[in-house]
């Protein structure tokens, strides 16, 4: 149990070590998942989320939309609670996913 225990501490310690490597690297969306202990399902249940919400956003567009404040509160609403919603918008700007999904959600979020 103890040897267990030293394996976990220094996977702990390695996880800090590598956040503070990527810190400086174009991967603020994964940097984020790590600070905010998301896990795998966590992660792929956001990428699900924007996945849908781009689908709604292109259809809302084709239809005429100009405003999009209830796909940000959707978002926000469904967000994982352990997230931030303008901290994700933000991360998944610099790391250019969901580009026009979560441009939109900026600018809505800016208009609140």
């Amino acid at each position: 149990m103890e040897d267990l225990l030293c394996r976990i501490k220094k996977i702990e310690y390695h996880q800090r070590l590598l956040l503070k490597m990527i810190e400086n690297q174009n991967y603020p969306v994964y940097e984020l998942f790590v600070k905010k202990d998301l896990s795998e399902v966590d992660a792929a249940e956001l990428f699900s989320l924007c996945d849908e919400l781009t689908l709604k956003l292109e259809t809302q567009k084709e239809e005429g939309f100009v405003y999009f404040t209830p796909l940000l509160t959707e978002f926000i609403r469904l967000l994982n609670p352990k997230l931030e919603p303008k901290e994700t918008i933000n991360a998944f700007l610099k790391q250019n996913l969901y580009r026009s999904l979560m441009e939109e959600l900026e600018k809505s979020f800016d208009c609140q």
